[in-house]
C-alpha cells in the first residue's frame, strides 16, 4: 500500500525507530488513506489528529512486539 513506509523494527533498522521515524510514517500512511499531500485548512485539525493517532498506536505497537533472536543479535 505505501512502498514509502519503511519497516521500524530491528532487523530492518539497527537501532529503535525515533519518535520523528514514526510520525513521519504516521503522516504518509494518512497522505495515502486521505488522498491528500496536504490537506485544506477545514480539513487540517482532523488530518493532524489522525496522524497523531496513528504515530500512538505504532509507537505502541512498536513498543510491544518481540522480536526474537533481537537480544543475541545486540548482545554479539
Amino acid at each position: 500500500m505505501c512502498r514509502s513506509i519503511k519497516t521500524l523494527r530491528p532487523p530492518a533498522i539497527p537501532e529503535e525507530a525515533t519518535e520523528d521515524d514514526i510520525r513521519a510514517a504516521a503522516l504518509q500512511y494518512v497522505r495515502k488513506v486521505s488522498g491528500f499531500r496536504a490537506p485544506a485548512a477545514h480539513n487540517r485539525e482532523v488530518f493532524d489528529q489522525a496522524v497523531e493517532a496513528v504515530a500512538a498506536a505504532t509507537a505502541e505497537l512498536l513498543a510491544g512486539l518481540e522480536v526474537r533472536g533481537a537480544a543475541a543479535r545486540r548482545a554479539g
